[in-house]
C-alpha cells in the first residue's frame, strides 16, 4: 500500500468528522455523540500516521529512529477502546453500569498504550524501517514484547466486539441489525490482520522469511476493517437522520391542504414571517404549523360541535377507524367554519362570541389533540376524504350573506 491508500481513507474521516462537527459540538456531553467523534477522528489519525511519508517525516521531525511505532500502535490501541467504548454506549443500559464497563475498556487500552512507549524506550530500534518494523525487529528484546503486545491487544479488541455486536444484533432488528453485523464484519478483520502480523514474526523467530505477510496482507485487512468498521457506525446515524428529514418534509408536505385551507383566514400575508426556501426543515414545519393554529383561533367562533358530530358519525358509519373519524370530522368542521367567517366579513359572530354568554365548547373539540400528527390527519382528510368533500360541496352550494350564522343554528 502507498501513501494515497492511507490518506485516502484519513480524508475521508476528516470530511466526515466535519460534516458532522456541529452536531458533535451541540452534543458533546452526549456520550453516544462523543464517542462517535472520538472514533472517527482516531481512525482517521490511524491512517493518517500509518502512511509510510508521515512515519518518515515524524521520524525525521523528531530525530527518533522508528518513534512512528509506538505512536500508530499508541493510535490503534485507542481505536480499538473508542470501537469498545461506542458500542457500550450505544448499546446503553443503567448509566453507572454504561460507564463502568467503559471506563475498564479506557483504563485497560490506556496501561496498554504507556507499556508500548516504555517497551520502545527500552528497546534498541536505531535503524529506521517504514514498512518492515515488525518483521525486522522480532528478534530484538523489548521492541519484541512491543510488537507482541500491540497485536494481542487487537486480537482482544476484534473478539470482543464481535461478541458484543452479535449478541446485540440478536435481539434488534432493521437498521441497527445491519449497522451491527457491518461493524462485527469489520472488526472480524483485526483477527486476520493480527493473524497475518504473528505469523511473520513468528517465521522470523524460527529463522524463516515470511515477511510479505505482515509488509503486503496485513496493511490490506486492517485497511478494509478500519473503513468497514466505520461504515457499520456512522450507517444507522446517517440512516436515521436521511429518515428523519424524510419525515420532516413528508409532514410539511402534508399540512399544505390545510394550511391552504386556513391559508384566508391566517395572519395577513403583509405581517406573515416569512421563511427562506434554505431554512431548516423542522423549521419550515413549525411554521406550517404556527400558521394552522394561528388560523384556528381564528376560527374559533364558527366552530360548529353538531357539524362535527354529524361528520364523525359519516365518517365512523362508512367504515373509518375512531382516529380517522376524528380527524375527517374535525377537518369537516374547519371546511365549514371558514367558509362562515367568509360569509361574514363584518364579523358579527366573532362580536357576539365575546359576549359572556358563548360558549366555548365547539372550539375545545380540539383539547385532545395529539400535535403534529393530529393536524397531518387532519390534512390527510381534506385532500382524501368523502366525508369532508361532501361537508364541502353542501358549504359551497348553500354559502350566501347570512350562511355564517345560519351554519351555526343549523349545523
Amino acid at each position: 500500500m502507498d501513501g494515497s491508500s492511507y490518506y485516502t481513507p484519513a480524508v475521508a474521516m476528516g470530511a466526515a468528522i466535519a460534516f458532522k462537527g456541529p452536531s458533535l459540538l451541540r452534543g458533546w456531553r452526549d456520550p453516544l455523540l462523543r464517542s462517535v467523534g472520538v472514533l472517527l477522528a482516531l481512525a482517521g489519525l490511524v491512517f493518517l500516521f500509518a502512511a509510510p511519508p508521515t512515519i518518515a517525516a515524524v521520524n525525521r521531525v523528531t530525530g527518533v529512529p522508528n518513534v512512528s511505532a509506538p505512536i500508530v500502535y499508541c493510535l490503534l490501541s485507542a481505536y480499538s477502546a473508542s470501537c469498545l467504548v461506542l458500542i457500550i454506549n450505544w448499546r446503553g443500559g443503567p448509566p453507572e453500569v454504561t460507564r463502568r464497563l467503559s471506563r475498564r475498556w479506557i483504563l485497560g487500552y490506556t496501561v496498554v498504550g504507556v507499556a508500548l512507549i516504555v517497551l520502545f524506550a527500552l528497546g534498541d530500534a536505531s535503524e529506521e524501517r517504514l514498512r518492515d518494523l515488525d518483521t525486522y525487529y522480532a528478534n530484538t528484546p523489548f521492541i519484541r514484547e512491543m510488537i507482541v503486545l500491540y497485536l494481542a491487544s487487537l486480537t482482544v479488541a476484534g473478539v470482543a466486539m464481535n461478541f458484543m455486536c452479535w449478541r446485540w444484533a440478536i435481539q434488534v432488528q432493521g437498521r441497527l441489525r445491519a449497522g451491527l453485523v457491518i461493524i462485527a464484519f469489520g472488526s472480524l478483520c483485526n483477527i486476520p490482520y493480527s493473524a497475518a502480523k504473528f505469523t511473520a514474526v513468528v517465521a522470523r523467530w524460527n529463522g524463516h522469511d515470511l515477511d510479505g505477510l505482515s509488509t503486503n496482507v496485513a496493511p490490506v485487512l486492517a485497511s478494509a476493517g478500519a473503513q468497514i468498521t466505520a461504515v457499520g457506525f456512522c450507517l444507522p446515524l446517517a440512516w436515521r437522520r436521511v429518515e428523519d428529514s424524510w419525515n420532516t418534509w413528508s409532514a410539511y408536505r402534508r399540512l399544505g391542504p390545510l394550511w391552504r385551507e386556513l391559508k384566508p383566514v391566517s395572519v395577513p400575508e403583509e405581517r406573515a414571517v416569512r421563511m427562506s426556501w434554505w431554512s431548516p426543515a423542522e423549521l419550515q414545519v413549525t411554521q406550517r404549523e404556527s400558521d394552522i393554529h394561528d388560523g384556528m383561533l381564528s376560527l374559533y367562533p364558527y366552530f360548529d360541535s353538531e357539524v362535527r358530530s354529524r361528520a364523525y358519525g359519516a365518517a365512523v358509519a362508512a367504515g373509518s377507524s375512531a382516529t380517522e373519524a376524528h380527524a375527517e370530522a374535525d377537518a369537516a368542521m374547519v371546511t365549514v367554519a371558514v367558509r362562515a367567517r367568509a360569509a361574514d366579513p363584518e364579523g358579527r359572530v366573532i362580536s357576539s362570541a365575546e359576549t359572556p354568554d358563548a360558549s366555548p365548547s365547539a372550539g375545545a373539540t380540539f383539547a385532545h389533540t395529539d400535535g403534529r400528527r393530529d393536524l397531518v390527519r387532519m390534512s390527510d382528510a381534506l385532500r382524501h376524504s368523502p366525508v369532508v368533500a361532501a361537508v364541502r360541496g353542501r358549504t359551497g352550494a348553500t354559502a350566501g350573506p347570512e350562511h355564517g350564522t345560519r351554519e351555526r343554528t343549523a349545523g
